[in-house]
């Protein structure tokens, strides 16, 4: 199996021009800083240049049989979302969370080789060189490859180098009565047990070490153990005591302040799609919120409120 050669074949362009053109490509990199969800700090997006996403795209949809996941990771699938993270876990009285540190930043192209290598793929020194261009991105002319924030190919990349330590971690977790799941970045795991979740931040990062040769670790100041007692959210979703999901009371307070304020004509049109990105994610979770604002604020308030995005679109 020759990458470039496939390449060359979908494109109908040279071998030799596919490898040349992969020997720059991790400086076809246009880089930007976003802020964080939930500090001040700011995260470093590389976003390919279009020409390299358009192969990007055609390797991985080439490779698909080789790059698959396990059925512990629940993001960048189709027709799973943190919903579905959140209900794993809903039913279960302990939660810990875990996060990776820089995660993308941390995946190589050595990390990469070495999953390959563990599935039979032929590693040839070519193959290497294609691969690293193909996925990888320098931050400067001396700075290491690593995967970038914002590629097409990226999350599927980094979800088929962590399936090795997704299986042995949910095999772990299967025997001491835990439920594991991955979300990107972040990990949880939840049980009816007491006092099981307490030594798996040791396994976690004995299996990492196995798994990943180190190069990816374990943010521990994100560490956080939690129970019925006080409150438990899993990917930004929260878990009530009686075992259920809900997007919690301050944010629906929120969105029902802005659908007021949009009732009286003071809400701009950004923001008037914020909202209704808000109320979606509400419903999605829930369900059955659209027709609580349709009964606090009327039918009409809300059919004006989607019919206001439609006239706001060139």
């Amino acid at each position: 199996m020759d990458i470039s050669l496939a390449l060359s074949e979908k494109l109908l362009l040279p071998d030799a021009e596919i490898m040349s053109y992969l020997s720059t490509a991790p400086f076809r990199y246009k880089k930007y800083r976003i802020p964080k969800r939930t500090s001040s700090e700011t995260r470093l997006i590389a976003q390919p240049a279009k020409p390299l996403k358009f192969i990007q795209k055609i390797a991985i949809d080439f490779l698909s049989d080789v790059l698959q996941t396990s059925s512990y990771s629940m993001a960048y699938k189709l027709d799973v979302s943190i919903k579905d993270n959140a209900l794993e876990h809903a039913k279960n009285r302990y939660l810990l969370k875990m996060d990776f540190k820089n995660f993308f930043l941390s995946i190589t192209p050595e990390l990469l080789f070495r999953c390959l290598k563990e599935d039979g793929f032929p590693l040839t020194e070519k193959n290497k060189k294609a691969l690293s261009g193909l996925f990888f991105w320098k931050l400067r002319r001396n700075s290491p490859l690593r995967l970038s924030i914002g590629a097409p190919s990226s999350p599927t990349i980094s979800n088929y180098v962590m399936r090795i330590f997704d299986e042995k971690i949910g095999k772990i977790s299967k025997d001491y009565g835990v439920t594991y799941t991955r979300y990107a970045d972040d990990i949880t795991f939840s049980t009816n047990i007491r006092n099981v979740l307490f030594g798996f931040p040791d396994i976690v990062k004995s299996v990492l070490k196995e798994t990943t040769g180190g190069s990816i670790k374990i943010n521990s100041s994100k560490t956080i153990f939690t129970s019925k007692a006080h409150n438990r959210h899993v990917t930004g979703v929260t878990i009530t005591n009686e075992g259920k999901i809900s997007v919690g009371r301050s944010r629906k307070r929120y969105i029902r302040s802005q659908v007021h304020k949009f009732s009286l004509g003071l809400l701009n049109s950004v923001d008037t799609i914020k909202l209704i990105g808000y109320i979606a994610f509400v419903e999605h979770i829930e369900g059955g919120f659209i027709k609580s604002l349709e009964k606090k604020y009327g039918v009409i308030t809300v059919q004006n409120l989607y019919l206001s995005q439609s006239s706001a679109q060139p």
